[in-house]
């Protein structure tokens, strides 16, 4: 099993910022990537950037583009999210996710972190 602790999520302003943490631990092999989904109320859950293990790949969603940097830190599985300017429409769940690669890919999610952004 694979256990996902994040944390740095709050009530922040918009224009300001906020960044979340994650780390990882449990039944971790052939990690891929890691990264953030979110899910706002009535909406479905989104990829919002991730990172590859090998090579260091960043992807984005468009949203969040020149605003968001995803980077892992120099724990061992451990990732962040910095999010910069925020605006109210970031205001959701966030999810941290490790991704898997054994044959087939696996995705496992944190319990999720509380980001809301007020006008």
């Amino acid at each position: 099993q694979v256990q996902l602790v994040e944390s740095g999520g709050g009530l922040v302003q918009a224009g300001g910022s906020l960044r979340l943490s994650c780390a990882a631990s449990g039944s971790i092999i052939s990690l891929y990537s890691m990264g953030w989904y979110r899910q706002a109320p009535g909406k479905q859950r989104e990829l919002v950037a991730d990172i590859t293990v090998s090579g260091g790949t960043r992807n984005y969603a468009d949203a969040v583009k020149g605003r968001f940097t995803v980077y892992r830190g120099n724990a061992e599985n451990t990732v962040y999210l910095q999010m910069n300017s925020l605006k109210p429409e970031d205001t959701a769940v966030y999810y941290c996710n490790v991704r898997l690669r054994i044959r087939a890919f696996y995705d496992y999610y944190g319990q999720g972190t509380q980001v809301t952004v007020s006008s």
